[in-house]
């Protein structure tokens, strides 16, 4: 495996990487960096979510800009608020010892007047939701006609949350575009449809395996227990827990605001985030819990999309995932920059069958274990 230096990386960015512990590239970083680095070419990217994507496309398109230029020349479609930020987060992080690039995310559930007076800053790369950018666009609040490469994030996402034709539409306006750039973790029919519309017929492919994404210094543990009994052995895991913090994962919104309810009863310190509330309840949850006033974040998998949330020493799955990839993204909440992490799934009998599943298909080795100590 080569080093960033070795794949073409500024030594600027590097030193920007290894700040934040990124120290060597993982294998989609070290496929798509040598894919991108130095071509015009348009490329669909097949990984799960906690690969390391972010970097894979950011650093080939941070080389792209020209910091001189204050026009936008880069655009990052992505599927929610927290997505957005925390993509145009790590960009200002890999930048840090580098000429200024500016990047701006944008995106609905805030005052449009507010990101439209953003947007008049220099500003080099555009990470936004598909709406908002439409939203913008008929506002003339942007200016897109210099952007050379499009990348979307999570395109799959995209799609489930209703986005196709917003993506039909933007793709087909921005003429300016050289390079397209699509990452996935799964490849429905609509997904195929974009790529056959709107990338060329030559785009490369690059694809990694489930069996090579799950971070190695996760424990994955799981429990056997009645429905019923799920609540007090989660209150009991807690207990063994109280120093630390860190996500439950529920499938449904009800699901999450049944559980907070509970806790709260129990006295644990715990906050909710589902897809009903509005941005100022989720952000009000958000603030508690990254400065430590809540101990529990409850969320459904979507809610949770983007979340980069440090120091969480483990996740429960109260209730296991619907898509095997939510399983990576649920567990890579965890273990984040080399710290160890739990990832916990509390079964019953029957969803054994399902859990052998995503251990064969991620190539996760489960340990179970009898009770909480």
């Amino acid at each position: 495996m080569k080093t960033f230096v070795e794949l073409g990386i500024k030594k600027d960015f590097v030193k920007g990487l290894n700040e934040l512990g990124i120290n060597e590239p993982t294998e989609i970083q070290s496929e798509v960096i040598s894919a991108l680095m130095n071509n015009t070419v348009d490329l669909i990217g097949q990984a799960q979510t906690g690969t390391g994507k972010t970097a894979a496309f950011g650093l080939p398109l941070l080389h792209r800009i020209n910091p001189r230029s204050e026009k936008v020349q880069g655009l990052i479609l992505c599927p929610t608020r927290e997505l957005g930020q925390q993509i145009a987060k790590q960009l200002f992080r890999f930048t840090k010892y580098s000429a200024k690039i500016f990047t701006e995310a944008v995106f609905g559930g805030e005052r449009i007047d507010i990101q439209i007076n953003s947007l008049k800053r220099p500003t080099h790369i555009i990470v936004a939701t598909p709406g908002r950018l439409i939203d913008l666009v008929k506002r003339k609040a942007v200016d897109l006609s210099e952007v050379k490469t499009i990348i979307l994030d999570e395109a799959d996402e995209m799609l489930s949350m209703g986005f196709k034709s917003e993506l039909d539409e933007i793709l087909s306006f921005i003429t300016s575009a050289e390079s397209k750039w699509l990452f996935s973790a799964t490849m429905p029919q609509g997904i195929h449809q974009i790529v056959k519309d709107h990338l060329k017929k030559d785009a490369l492919r690059i694809e990694i395996s489930g069996s090579n994404v799950v971070n190695k210094n996760i424990k994955h543990q799981f429990l056997i227990c009645e429905e019923v009994d799920k609540l007090n052995i989660l209150i009991q895991f807690l207990k063994t827990e109280k120093q630390g913090r860190g996500i439950v994962f529920c499938k449904t919104k009800l699901a999450t605001q049944k559980l907070e309810k509970q806790l709260l009863a129990k006295n644990v310190t715990a906050g909710a985030i589902h897809g009903d509330l509005l941005q100022k309840e989720r952000d009000k949850v958000m603030r508690a819990f990254q400065k430590e006033r809540l101990q529990i974040l409850i969320a459904t998998d979507i809610a949770a999309r983007g979340l980069d949330v440090k120091a969480l020493s483990f996740v429960v799955h109260y209730q296991l995932p619907d898509k095997d990839e939510y399983y990576t993204h649920r567990s890579g909440r965890t273990a984040r920059a080399g710290k160890e992490g739990i990832s916990l799934c509390l079964v019953t009998s029957p969803e054994l069958k399902q859990l052998r599943f995503l251990e064969k298909k991620l190539n996760i080795a489960f340990t179970q274990i009898r009770e909480v100590k």
